[in-house]
């Protein structure tokens, strides 16, 4: 029982280590810049749509729409747990928002996803799939108005 108990707590610290956490900068693309790191939210594929500008705000901030909405769901630190690193050298992590000891905190991506800003790529959990077709059959985000084009890009894992 001993033994468990100790390999639990080992696999548990050795998960956190490979956490990184902190203030977050939405990028263009939709990526996150994390302690020096680019994140790219795993699991998802932000079409292009119409720019938005926040002109009563100075700057004038000017970005897709699903980089507004990441920006405006994120307040404070984001836990970004990486799944694997990208030729280009970013990282692709799974990134919640209003993580605490007692909560799990909503995952980044699937919020996207269940607002109709990005797509499940073929890879992506089963839960961001359904997310997906759910946003679609409500027509929210991409699935509710006319963009200029939302076509599914060849899947290239980043790798």
């Amino acid at each position: 029982m001993a033994l468990l108990f100790l390999l639990a707590l080992l696999s548990a610290s050795s998960r956190a280590g490979n956490e990184i956490v902190g203030a977050p900068i939405v990028q263009s693309d939709g990526s996150l810049l994390v302690r020096n790191r680019v994140i790219h939210l795993y699991g998802i594929y932000m079409p292009p749509t119409n720019r938005e500008c926040r002109t009563w705000i100075s700057p004038v901030q000017c970005g897709s729409r699903g980089v507004l909405a990441l920006e405006f769901r994120i307040n404070g630190f984001v836990n970004c747990y990486p799944k694997y690193q990208n030729e280009d050298g970013s990282t692709s992590a799974t990134c919640y928002v209003d993580r605490t000891h007692f909560s799990n905190g909503e995952d980044l991506a699937a919020y996207l996803i269940q607002q109709g800003w990005a797509l499940a790529t073929p890879d992506a959990p089963f839960e961001y799939h359904a997310l997906e077709r759910i946003a679609q059959n409500q027509g929210r985000g991409v699935w509710g108005f006319s963009v200029d084009t939302i076509t599914r890009q060849p899947f290239r894992r980043r790798h």
